[in-house]
This record gives structure tokens, sequence and C-alpha cells, in this order.
């Protein structure tokens, strides 16, 4: 019965590549000094009384490099989402024209620039620690199989491939995050 546990390693793999793909999401939403209509996708707005992702609720847009504008469909909202773009810490003050609000993207000062590398580091401490919980499911199945009789070899391999796995995945994420400093402290 023990010879036959198969660990799902394909599961394992799909779900820390879950988290490599929430890391480059929560990357992408980090201003680096150009407009970018990903910046607004972790933007929340408090619309028809559920909190709705700003793309659902208008059209962002990127006319110019230092611009991004956000034509709001319902004239109702309009203020709702100058509220979340404001209360975001995005660092943008909103200006608005109609339904069209106007987000200008300031230079990035130093003090800013440090201030996103420590938010690009914390973006990648979360997903290490979620990568590290997928490799501990995988650990606590090879142990639960270890009980069911697993020979003790085939413990050894298992672990060595989710720990081999995860090693992988953990380097991803400081190569990432090393990238995304990089990115954010060019002037």
């Amino acid at each position: 019965m023990s010879d036959d546990f198969e660990l799902d390693t394909k599961d394992l793999e799909r779900r820390m590549e879950g988290a490599m793909s929430s890391l480059r999401t929560e990357f992408a939403s980090l201003r680096t000094g150009r407009a970018s209509a990903s910046m607004l996708e972790p933007v929340m707005v408090d619309a028809y009384g559920a909190m709705t992702p700003i793309n659902q609720v208008g059209t962002v847009n990127v006319p110019e490099p230092r611009m991004v504008t956000v034509n709001v469909w319902d004239k109702g909202l309009v203020n709702k989402v100058e509220k979340a773009i404001r209360e975001s810490g995005l660092g943008i003050n909103p200006q608005m024209n109609g339904t069209i609000i106007m987000l200008p993207i300031p230079e990035l000062n130093e003090e800013r620039r440090k201030e996103l590398t420590k938010v690009a580091a914390q973006y990648s401490e979360n997903a290490r620690v979620a990568i590290r919980n997928v490799r501990r499911d995988g650990m606590d199945q090879i142990k639960k199989a270890k009980a069911d009789g697993m020979s003790e070899d085939d413990q050894k391999f298992w672990e060595n491939e989710v720990q081999e796995m995860t090693n992988q995945h953990i380097k991803a994420v400081d190569e990432a995050l090393e990238a995304k400093q990089a990115e954010i402290m060019q002037v």
C-alpha cells in the first residue's frame, strides 16, 4: 500500500506558481515614476454596496507617460473612485474633470523610492511565506505517508523533491525583488 504513494508535485508547483503570479501582480501595482494602468489594479472602490476593482467602474487609460486617466462610467461613483485612489497609498493626487479623473504621476523623490523598495520587500516576503506554506503542506503529506508505512528512502526522495521546488521558487522571488528594487531606484 505504501509503495503506491505519489506526491502531487504538479499541485504543489501550481500553488507555488500562484504565489509568484500574485507577487508579479503586486509588483506591477508599485509605481516606478512611469504611468501604468496596472498601478491601479489593487485599488478597490465601494460601488453598489460591494468592493469593486477600479477597472470595473471605469476605463483606465495612459494617454501620456506621466498621466493615468480613469473615465468613470457612473457619474454617481466619481467621488467614491477619487476617494479610493486618494486613500490607496499610491501617493497620487487625483484631479477631477467631470467623469474623468486625471492622475498626474509625480517624479519619485529619494525618500519615496526607498519607501517603495520596502513595500516591494514586504510583498516578496508575503510570497516567500505562501511558498513555504505550500512546502509545509507537501511535507505533511509525506509525513502522513511515512506513518502509513512509506520507506525512509522514499520519504527522503519526496522531501528532497519538495525542498528543491521550494528553493527554486524562493530564488525566483528574490530575483524578482532585486529587479523591482533596481527599477524603483533607477532615476
